[in-house]
């Protein structure tokens, strides 16, 4: 493989209809479609994945997923759903004939359905009110296993009815539980399905023995965000339901896979103590029981199992590799990792089909964007075989390329910089700072015609140019640098953001008069601090940002994430929280700052872009807020996602044109 409340305008167009433009618009990002992880056939001549489309009419506004069918050598495309709500998740049956997958075309739950390969109505066969999860299917074809959550109690029920709903904070928590059902019906036509977890385990993925007799799964003991490090192995025997754990340590054991001779099971292992910016190792574990060999820590710690090799001698993985994406084998025998291939683009969706001949994988660039690839373990290049986003691939973008630079301590930072269109060397232009989540995130060479609520296709196209800095703290670049932010958000991380802002300006691209800064999560927490500690930008938009450590260590539902990076809660370490929050430091700031946030946003609570605003607005600094409504901490509805593109292009288009 080759190294590889706002007014919407227009937005009814078809979809060719808007690629027809000469220039990028938020309009136009919203339709690029997404496509879903692609999966090989066990024969190897054909694939399935999904494709995602935004649906924006009068009373709905969603992205719904369609399945897909493709030749391998990418010549033949089917469509193979055509319901109203969304299709995903196709697997094909280990025969190669059936295809299983989720829809939540009935009463809006998901369930499992049954399609022929050749053709024919899918058929549901699962009926379930609190919606199945992941699921796989048995070697030999006759069974599905598949993840469900606890449903409502009959009590449960008739309290909700009538309106007697109250419940008790950390209490009745449901669970993730595994099931096996039959593919084939019994004598009267129904399909019984069978539950074999229990107890406080909650199931958090699973795949089955080469026999079919028994299932590895991951579980925690509470299925909420803050509880991964608790996260365990064990073996479930499908007939008996007997549960015997695996690996049960202080470590948080994740993604066991068996090797397809049966006799190993490989999983992602933390190392201690547990942190948030931890690093993993793969151990493979005997089957049989026994002590495990610990692979050597891969490049960045943060491996991807993707499958194993057909006689069980490889296990492949991904991760990040700086801005791009790298695949690597591990050897059993040798307990060696070596480098496979290398995309300078994005690769995700990395699945080996049932055989082990060849894998799908979405591929994607920073000038091309996401279609389903496939190739052969033999192969030196991938092949596409999808062309879903065939009008968006012809626009033009902006020229990105990846810069680094030397910040204040003398340590190299790396990043994108994107050029506006047709962009002549040496002409100053305005130029937007963006910071990425995490702070663990990595900004990497992906489609910047993208969804999302920033367009940096449309800011390009525009006369923008972009940078997106990795700063300390980001994955891609190992455990160390990973780790080199704890206890200091807002402090070296802030300098490899303006150092890297300076070498821009020195490029002779940025016009140090016209400076914006912008950033979602992390980014928007590095945004508002950014504004408290310099008047060099000329506007500002803060995404769901942390802006008090305090109030927010008490309302997220990670609350052990900032004592983790900060080294104790707010009432023992009160002047670090203090020290490190926008919200205690905001006294004489003067940037035009826009704040955008989900109101249903769990994970940074929209009262943290509500205490900024206000202290903003009492001030008298020029300020907007933008609340989108029944969005979580990523805004995931076409329109909001449109809303929240147009606020950005708008507020700086006035404040740096």
């Amino acid at each position: 493989m080759k190294r590889f409340a706002i007014v919407f305008v227009a937005i009814f167009m078809s979809s060719v209809g808007a690629f027809s433009q000469n220039t990028w618009s938020p309009e136009m990002q919203v339709k690029v479609k997404a496509i879903g992880t692609p999966r090989v056939s066990p024969d190897a001549g054909r694939v399935v994945y999904t494709v995602s489309n935004e649906v924006m009419a009068a009373d709905k506004s969603e992205y719904v997923s369609q399945i897909w069918l493709s030749s391998t050598d990418g010549k033949e495309s089917t469509q193979l759903t055509f319901a109203d709500k969304s299709s995903t998740n196709p697997k094909w049956s280990p025969d190669g004939k059936w295809i299983a997958f989720t829809s939540t075309r009935k009463d809006n739950k998901s369930n499992l359905y049954l399609m022929r390969v050749g053709g024919g109505e899918a058929e549901m066969i699962t009926d379930v009110k609190s919606g199945v999860g992941d699921f796989d299917w048995s070697p030999d074809g006759k069974w599905i296993a598949y993840a469900m959550a606890d449903t409502k109690s009959d009590d449960e029920e008739k309290n909700d009815k009538a309106r007697n709903d109250f419940r008790w904070v950390d209490e009745n928590i449901k669970m993730s539980r595994l099931y096996v059902m039959p593919v084939a019906k019994d004598a009267n036509g129904k399909r019984e399905s069978r539950k074999l977890t229990t107890d406080n385990r909650s199931v958090s993925g699973f795949e089955w023995s080469a026999d079919g007799a028994k299932i590895v799964f991951s579980h925690v003991s509470d299925p909420r965000a803050d509880f991964w490090p608790t996260s365990d192995i064990a073996i479930v025997d499908v007939a008996s339901a007997k549960v015997t754990p695996l690996a049960a340590t202080k470590a948080a054991e994740t993604s066991p896979t068996y090797s397809p001779d049966g006799k190993w099971i490989a999983m992602v292992v933390s190392d201690l103590p547990v942190r948030w910016a931890q690093s993993n190792n793969i151990v493979l574990m005997p089957a049989s029981g026994g002590s495990g060999k610990v692979m050597p820590l891969s490049h960045d710690g943060q491996p991807n199992i993707v499958g194993w090799h057909g006689d069980s001698s490889r296990l492949y993985f991904v991760e990040a590799k700086g801005p791009g994406t790298a695949m690597y084998s591990v050897d059993v025998a040798a307990g060696t990792i070596r480098q496979s291939q290398y995309a300078d683009g994005v690769v995700t969706g990395v699945n080996i089909n049932g055989n082990s001949t060849a894998f799908g994988m979405v591929m994607q660039k920073a000038d091309k964007p996401p279609e389903a690839f496939i190739a052969r373990f033999n192969d030196t290049e991938p092949t596409q075989v999808s062309w879903a986003n065939a009008e968006a691939a012809k626009m033009a973008v902006g020229k990105t390329e990846v810069i680094r630079w030397k910040s204040k301590d003398g340590r190299e930072i790396e990043g994108l910089l994107t050029y506006p269109n047709n962009y002549v060397a040496g002409s100053k232009v305005p130029l937007i700072l963006n910071i990425h989540g995490g702070p663990a995130g990595v900004f990497q060479q992906s489609f910047i015609g993208g969804r999302g609520v920033y367009p940096i296709a449309t800011f390009a196209s525009k006369g923008y140019a972009i940078l997106r800095p990795n700063p300390r703290g980001s994955s891609g670049y190992g455990t160390e640098f990973r780790r080199a932010n704890i206890k200091d958000w807002g402090g070296m991380d802030y300098e490899d953001l303006m150092t890297g802002v300076d070498h821009v300006i020195a490029m002779n691209v940025a016009d140090p008069n016209r400076l914006g800064v912008m950033g979602w999560s992390y980014g928007g927490y590095m945004t508002s601090t950014i504004v408290t500690k310099t008047k060099r930008f000329k506007a500002a938009s803060a995404g769901a940002p942390v802006t008090n450590m305090m109030s927010f260590n008490g309302t997220a539902d990670i609350p052990a994430f900032i004592p983790d990076y900060f080294g104790g809660q707010s009432w023992e370490v009160p002047e670090t929280y203090m020290k490190h929050s926008a919200m205690f430091n905001i006294k004489g700031v003067t940037t035009p700052t826009m704040i955008q946030h989900g109101e249903s946003d769990i994970r940074v609570p929209i009262s943290q872009g509500y205490e900024f605003y206000n202290a903003l607005k009492q001030q008298g600094v020029p300020t907007r807020m933008i609340v989108l409504p029944r969005q979580p901490h990523g805004p995931n509805e076409p329109k909001m996602q449109l809303a929240a593109m147009q606020a950005n292009l708008d507020w700086f288009e006035k404040y740096l044109k």
